[in-house]
């Protein structure tokens, strides 16, 4: 039998930790993370990462687990997360997920092993520069000799995914095509119990994200991403690159004043949250709960566990 998983997600400032922390006290749970930037130390007051106030006991994993200055692949997140979730299922509890980053709950559910297939930097780097030397349609047209069902979806321009694909096949004599084909096969690792969190009227979560923003600033987001800075990490870094962090870090280059660089956090802050509801509609199965003006969490508490009852949980 697969072993069920609840997840809790939904875009950025819906609630997410408030409810899973509700529901972990209520079910015996513990809680994995599923925020891709959550998992760097020191990152902490625009990642929103959960305070022990706000955690009020309930063990949290996938969190500080990492330097600012690693690189974390969702191939690391899958491995390291699935060891703690069959940790807590071992153990008698409920493994709550609780993040939004959509990627790293999907690919953590099904299963998908990255391992044969995680990458080769230097051969990588071989095609990447490649790419640039030859041009886009050249690198296309070598995948079409190789893999022509996935060629046909891409464009010249798209580099990273027409080196991607090389890259698979060099590695393992396999297309992408293929690879991809034998992991949708395999039966998925976990069966996820979905809450999905929203807000009926879109304007009222962009209000939520900009209030939110403007906490985080009030909190020490700028100083925060100085001291980062500080300690030399490179504003190239995978951490440095998220939004509330790149902004700040434009600003203490003098490419924005502090207020633009407010103003392009909320911005793609909401952008992101677009992306999120994009990603979440493919699911057609979970218990979604939309908030009005206000969160409810006492009936969204309610209504999770009733969900989360008639699904066995």
């Amino acid at each position: 039998m697969i072993p069920k998983i609840v997840v809790v997600t939904g875009p950025t400032a819906t609630g997410k930790t408030k409810l899973a922390v509700a529901l972990a006290r209520d079910l015996n749970g513990e809680i994995v993370s599923a925020d891709s930037m959550q998992l760097y130390r020191r990152m902490d007051i625009g990642t929103a990462k959960v305070t022990p106030n706000e955690a009020q006991g309930v063990p949290h994993h996938m969190i500080d687990v990492a330097e600012p200055d690693e690189s974390f692949s969702v191939a690391r997140y899958v491995h390291d997360a699935g060891r703690c979730v069959d940790d807590i299922l071992s153990r008698g509890k409920l493994p709550i997920l609780a993040g939004g980053t959509n990627l790293y709950i999907d690919s953590l559910i099904s299963g998908r092993d990255f391992a044969e297939n995680e990458g080769d930097n230097a051969l990588r780097e071989s095609l990447g520069a490649e790419y640039d030397a030859l041009g886009g349609e050249a690198m296309l047209e070598r995948l079409r000799e190789i893999d022509p069902e996935r060629a046909a979806k891409l464009h010249p321009a798209d580099k990273r995914r027409i080196i991607r694909a090389i890259e698979v096949y060099t590695l393992s004599g396999r297309t992408i095509t293929q690879h991809d084909a034998e992991t949708k096969a395999i039966p998925p690792r976990y069966e996820a119990v979905r809450i999905v969190l929203d807000y009926e009227d879109r304007a009222e979560l962009y209000r939520r994200i900009d209030s939110r923003v403007d906490e985080m600033v009030a909190q020490g987001l700028f100083d925060e991403v100085k001291a980062l800075l500080d300690e030399g990490l490179s504003p190239d870094m995978t951490a440095m690159q998220a939004i509330g962090y790149k902004e700040p870090a434009a600003f203490f280059r003098g490419e924005l004043t502090r207020e633009e660089a407010i103003e392009l956090i909320k911005r793609e802050s909401r952008r992101y949250a677009k992306r999120q509801l994009t990603w979440l509609r493919r699911d057609d199965s979970a218990l979604r709960i939309r908030w009005g003006v206000s969160p409810d969490f006492n009936e969204a508490r309610r209504l999770s566990t009733e969900y989360l009852h008639s699904r066995g949980l």
